[in-house]
């Protein structure tokens, strides 16, 4: 209670010192300091604004235990009333807060670059990968988010070996991460004469957007190659060397573009997925060397973490990792991912307020 106090006391004290710099006439000069002062300020502004209602909240409860003790059984009555209604009220805007205190993970506004290639299960896999990326499209048309496609390299039986895409939009990362690692389809394949079920894979594996500033990649590091865009069946063909592909030597991370308008808009869209690409390596090996970071949240992102089951016979899909079944399957795949992004955002905020606890 009083370690709650103490940062919400915190928070208060930063809100007003941001509120001074930014009535500094002076900031008028510099737009980067203005812009990052504005911005911090924006992510306390909820926590701010739950302090000053939790004050109030405690000086009610305060005020009805002093006219509790009052002699007039009618005032005595009222006062009891209102106590009993702000105590019932006191632990869930206490969870509320202890919610927005969470430290929030700074890639959490970003746009994000997704990748989903077909894994086992030959043709139906990659006919999975591509039923994902509709299903992933339709989606971010329901936030109202923009993709954006980088690569993709069509299955002569449908769908995609691989496809790489930007999503773009309002707090696309904060949505989406979970959705890094192995996706397991069950049902019985248009190419299967026997109508027996089978079960096959995609994975997904989402990146955030890096921005420059967040990761400095040296241009002697790169090896940059132009080629011939191609696909299955004839499609994508360009008759110049319009594709990109971009190594970073460093790390031999690989990212390539090719279906831009041009060398220049593949070029920068595989400059992009580099970006993110890096600051992901990067990422993953400060959380190693955190150790514990990973029991805090949920799954881990790994590629080969196999996170979900899409079970068509039994219209069923099935999250592995807090152990939720929806019956809705078909609805699911059209898009409707919002029942089960809200239950692995609830499960993730619960194991990080409790290694918060743990850790106090």
């Amino acid at each position: 209670m009083n370690s709650l106090l103490q940062r919400l006391e915190t928070v208060e004290k930063r809100y007003d010192e941001l509120t001074q710099i930014l009535m500094d006439p002076s900031i008028a000069n510099d737009i980067k300091k203005m812009t990052e002062a504005s911005k911090e300020q924006a992510s306390l502004e909820k926590a701010y604004r739950l302090y000053q209602e939790y004050r109030n909240l405690l000086e009610g409860i305060k005020e009805a235990e002093e006219l509790m003790k009052e002699d007039d059984p009618e005032i005595k009555e009222m006062a009891k009333l209102e106590y009993e209604e702000l105590t019932k009220k006191q632990p869930l805007m206490e969870r509320d807060i202890q919610l927005e205190l969470i430290p929030k993970d700074p890639n959490d506004d970003k746009n994000v670059i997704m990748e989903i290639r077909g894994a086992a299960g030959g043709d139906e896999g990659n006919i999975f990968a591509g039923d994902l990326f509709r299903m992933y499209s339709k989606y971010a048309e329901s936030q109202g988010w923009k993709i954006d496609i980088e690569e993709a390299q069509d299955s002569e039986a449908g769908g995609y070996s691989l496809i790489s895409f930007m999503v773009k939009g309002d707090g696309v990362y904060s949505k989406l991460k979970y959705e890094s690692g192995s996706h397991r389809v069950q049902r019985v394949p248009k190419t299967e004469s026997q109508g027996r079920v089978q079960t096959s894979t995609a994975t997904v594996l989402v990146m955030p957007e890096a921005e420059e500033v967040d990761i400095q990649i040296d241009p002697k590091d790169l090896r940059i190659d132009t080629y011939r865009s191609s696909g299955a069946g004839g499609q994508h063909i360009n008759k110049t060397d319009s594709a990109v592909r971009i190594t970073h030597i460093p790390t031999g991370i690989v990212a390539t573009s090719q279906d831009g308008r041009s060398q220049h808009d593949n070029r920068d869209k595989a400059m992009q997925s580099l970006r993110a690409r890096i600051y992901k390596h990067f990422l993953d090996e400060q959380e190693e060397k955190l150790g514990n970071e990973r029991k805090n949240k949920v799954g881990s992102g790994d590629r080969s973490e196999k996170i979900r089951t899409y079970n068509y016979p039994q219209n069923r899909v099935t999250d592995h990792r807090i152990g939720l079944s929806i019956q809705q399957l078909d609805k699911i795949m059209d898009g409707k991912l919002d029942d089960i992004i809200t239950a692995l955002i609830n499960e993730d905020q619960r194991l990080k307020l409790l290694g918060e606890e743990n850790d106090n």
